[in-house]
């Protein structure tokens, strides 16, 4: 506190010695010699030095604002010191941090005529907005739930939904990725692999994509896993014009469908086979899934089964 009032003197002498009248002068005359240090010093330093009350000094400037080319000039000078040491510290530094750089090179200004010249020209700290514009802009990244379980679509190809399953066979685990056309309930392609990997999720996406060559504005969804939000299979959607759904963080019953499969899959196939090798493994999920799609009629298609239900849209 003390360091703070001699430094408060100091202003009032430096005032005093730079100013061209005297405390008993004209108000008038001191408002003058006021106006041409405003910004060097603080308002409240400049209106104590010469005995002027503060309401008065603010009601001169606003007066003379904008008639005042010389006042204009100087801002407007201002403006271009500030934008620079703005940049120069990587729109990092706030008005406090600003006019302090600004008196190391020479400037008296105060800290409000800083952060006036900033708002008028819209520079705003990074560090108190940087999460709020990282967010903005990758507002094109974030996972929304645009299925947000309305589990019906009125033509093939219209909504795609995928999952992957882990089945335990002979001490190693193996990956099944399929995606399911919500339509028909139809599954339109499925592959399996040792390592639950991008590569494995693209590889059935492109082969859906070569089998059925749906229209842009395809929905895709699926949960958040780590392979469904990768940069590569979010980069090979966009190339399609497809877009990405997520589920919610947490609610599986969002991709219900894709689940409702893995459970019958899991129940009807691979907990009532011992599977003896790699191959008959993939037989088993080969026969199942033909079985599903031509022979096992589903009770949300009204006892039919997927190919028919397609079958049935085409007539």
């Amino acid at each position: 506190i003390l360091q703070r009032r001699i430094e408060k003197l100091e202003n009032i002498i430096s005032i005093l010695k730079t100013v061209n009248c005297t405390i008993h002068a004209p108000l008038k005359e001191k408002l003058s010699e006021l106006e041409l240090l405003y910004g060097q010093y603080d308002v409240h330093t400049l209106c104590e030095a010469l005995e002027v009350s503060r309401g008065t000094f603010y009601n001169h400037i606003l007066r003379n604002k904008r008639s005042d080319a010389w006042f204009e000039k100087r801002r407007e000078e201002y403006r271009v010191l500030i934008r620079d040491v703005f940049n120069e510290y990587r729109q990092v530094l706030g008005a406090e941090k600003i006019r302090t750089i600004l008196i190391q090179r020479g400037h008296k200004v105060s800290t409000r005529f800083v952060a006036d010249i900033m708002r008028e020209m819209g520079l705003t700290c990074v560090r108190s907005t940087a999460k709020q514009e990282y967010l903005k802009l990758r507002e094109p990244e974030k996972k929304k739930n645009v299925l947000q379980q309305q589990f019906s679509a009125s033509k093939p190809n219209e909504i795609w939904v995928s999952d992957v399953t882990c089945f335990k066979l002979n001490n190693r685990y193996y990956y099944v990725c399929v995606i399911l056309d919500l339509f028909s309930r139809k599954i339109i392609s499925y592959k399996i692999s040792k390592k639950n990997s991008t590569q494995l999720i693209t590889s059935t996406f492109k082969g859906a994509w070569t089998q059925r060559n749906p229209e842009p504005g395809l929905l895709f969804h699926s949960d958040r896993g780590a392979q469904y939000t990768s940069h590569c299979f979010q980069q090979l959607l966009h190339e399609h014009r497809v877009v990405q759904s997520f589920s919610n963080s947490g609610k599986p019953h969002d991709n219900a469908v894709a689940e409702s499969f893995f459970a019958s899959f899991k129940k009807e196939e691979l907990y009532r086979r011992d599977y003896a090798s790699e191959p008959e493994f993939k037989r088993g999920i080969d026969s199942y899934i033909e079985f599903y799609n031509t022979r096992r009629p589903h009770r949300t298609l009204k006892n039919r089964t997927p190919c028919q239900m397609e079958e049935d849209y085409q007539t």
